[in-house]
Formats: structure tokens, C-alpha cells, sequence
């Protein structure tokens, strides 16, 4: 689908269940300097309500994220 946003790095979280794709994620995004896109693609329906509240809470922006036929896909800017 779209690259929609432009991104730092891309975490591929497919097959994953809660919570390994948030989790992944978070690891990622220590690595990355503020302000840096993260692009994550997860298959978990769960991974919507975890990245929105993640991001909530750690003060990062969800930039976008995407539905695509049981896909997700999330930009997370790094606080």
C-alpha cells in the first residue's frame, strides 16, 4: 500500500500477537533519535487499541496509521 509517510526505520511486526508487536516497536524507537518516523506493519487487531494508548502515554505521535484489510500500519514519531 501507500508510503504515506516519510520514515526513519520500518519494524515488520506480521504473525505477531499481542503484545510482541508493541514491544518490538518500543525497542526500535530507543534506538532512534527524537524525531524520527517509526513504520510498523502488524497483523494483531489488538495492536490499534496498544499503539494508540502507547503512543498516548510515551508522548509519541501517531502520525497515521492504516487498516488495510486486517494490515496495520503505524508511523510513530519518537517524543
Amino acid at each position: 500500500m501507500s508510503d504515506a509517510v516519510a520514515h526513519d526505520a520500518e519494524l515488520d511486526a506480521s504473525g505477531l500477537n499481542c503484545p510482541l508487536p508493541l514491544l518490538k516497536a518500543k525497542l526500535e524507537l530507543n534506538r532512534l533519535a527524537s524525531g524520527a518516523v517509526l513504520k510498523v506493519t502488524a497483523t494483531d487487531a489488538g495492536s490499534q487499541r496498544d499503539f494508540r494508548t502507547f503512543a498516548r502515554l510515551a508522548g509519541h505521535t501517531l502520525l497515521l496509521e492504516e487498516d488495510d484489510n486486517g494490515v496495520y500500519r503505524y508511523w510513530l514519531k519518537k517524543a
